[in-house]
């Protein structure tokens, strides 16, 4: 029996389930990894810039960390964008043996604008660099970083993401849930979709892009997501990103709830900024140039939009059992099988994660307030989208000073420490 609200409701049903097939789907594809034979033999030279603002209490640990890095020292310079700094960051990366260029500007102040200042520099340098790598000056970085990079530079790839893993993952639980979410992605997302020849996604540290495609295409990307952004830009180029698994960034993650909340929203509000902007001109050129990956960058763009859909769908849902029927439920018509193995992928998923990583015990304990992380992101989402079109930059003040020696004891029972995930 048809409801007066089927016009508006089974639409969005039908939306939600290809939407959550689609990721389901392509979740299962992260759980392998292709077979491959690495070039091994340093031949690209590297620009590894690292934008720091206010970044005293890490910046000495990452710059050490750098300098100790498995690549040629002749093949690999450091440079720290001490951007609009009042404390002792250029000091103590300069002393660390960092070229350091200092940056001031009262307006633009994001990582954005600090990457496209420095990158104008770097192209007028008499020296020229076979590709640029950014790091943020909370991470530690794994000693083959660079070899691994060279190895997909030398296979053909121009824009590449490292491994993000987390630097201090038993901290808090909020750092916990923080990196579970991280090496979900890694897997069912980054590392999915670079097995079944899709397009990852930059993220924010751990990246590569060759300088060719820098001076052809320029940055300019400097909203609060500039790292999608550019992601999204060279898509619609027909320049995919590619994943290097073995390439391991280690990343601060937030402490407190607070902290979590405000980096999610800055994020949130970025990627519907992003969406927005290039979702239109990415469509076109999907069909322009008859290439998936631009339709499935699309899509991960509208995650957001997705989830606020499936708020509605489950409010409206939940207004149906106290009410005479409104609407036709579709769900009731699919195979009970197929529903509850899509409800339970979402816990099992990462739970298979955890096992492939070898994680701590604490990281399953995280896992029971995993759902507390998962569900904040709805209020977030709307918060972003109320707020997308605002470009303040919030700072994240970084305490957790760590060098490789403190790193390998955190991580040496989550796995073998410098051996590939």
């Amino acid at each position: 029996m048809a409801h007066p609200f089927d016009i508006i409701m089974m639409p969005m049903q039908i939306l939600i389930f290809l939407f959550t097939l689609y990721f389901f789907i392509i979740g299962f594809c992260g759980l392998w990894r292709r077979r491959e034979k690495k070039i091994l033999t340093p031949r690209k030279n590297f620009a590894v810039i690292v934008a720091a603002h206010n970044e005293e209490a890490v910046i000495g640990q990452l710059v050490d960390n750098l300098q100790q890095l498995d690549y040629p020292k002749e093949l690999y310079d450091i440079f720290v964008i001490a951007d609009n700094c009042t404390d002792a960051t250029a000091r103590i990366a300069a002393a660390g043996g960092a070229i350091v260029c200092e940056r001031t500007h009262p307006t633009k102040k994001s990582k954005g604008f600090a990457m496209e200042w420095m990158f104008e520099k770097l192209f007028k340098m008499e020296k020229k660099y076979n590709a640029v790598v950014i790091f943020d000056a909370d991470n530690l970085v794994h000693p083959r970083f660079l070899l691994e990079m060279n190895n997909r530079l030398c296979k053909g790839d121009k824009i590449i993401q490292g491994y993000l893993d987390a630097k201090n993952p038993y901290d808090t639980w909020v750092a916990g849930t923080f990196a579970i979410a991280f090496w979900v992605i890694d897997h069912i997302s980054h590392l999915a979709k670079t097995n079944i020849g899709l397009s990852a996604v930059l993220g924010g540290t751990g990246m590569c892009i060759t300088t060719d495609v820098l001076e052809k295409y320029g940055w300019r990307a400097t909203c609060l997501t500039e790292d999608m952004e550019f992601t999204m830009k060279s898509l619609a180029e027909g320049i995919k990103t590619t994943w290097a698994h073995d390439a391991i960034v280690y990343d601060e993650k937030p402490l407190t709830f607070k902290q979590s909340w405000n980096q999610r929203r800055r994020w949130a509000q970025g990627q519907f900024d992003v969406a927005h902007r290039y979702i239109p001109k990415m469509l076109v050129e999907g069909w322009r140039q008859k290439d998936i990956r631009i339709w499935d960058g699309c899509i991960y763009l509208l995650q957001p939009h997705f989830l606020m859909i499936s708020t509605f769908f489950i409010i409206i849902s939940y207004i149906q059992l106290m009410v005479p029927p409104f609407y036709t439920n579709i769900y009731t018509l699919l195979p009970s099988q197929m529903m509850t193995a899509i409800m339970l992928g979402q816990y099992i998923l990462p739970m298979i994660i955890l096992f492939k990583i070898r994680a701590k015990a604490k990281a399953w304990l995280y896992m029971l307030l995993y759902p507390v992380f998962i569900y904040s992101w709805i209020p977030i989402i709307f918060l972003g989208f109320i707020h997308r079109n605002e470009h303040e930059w919030s700072h994240t003040k970084h305490t957790r000073a760590m060098s490789m020696e403190d790193l390998a004891g955190n991580v040496k029972n989550t796995k073998a420490f410098g051996k590939a995930k």
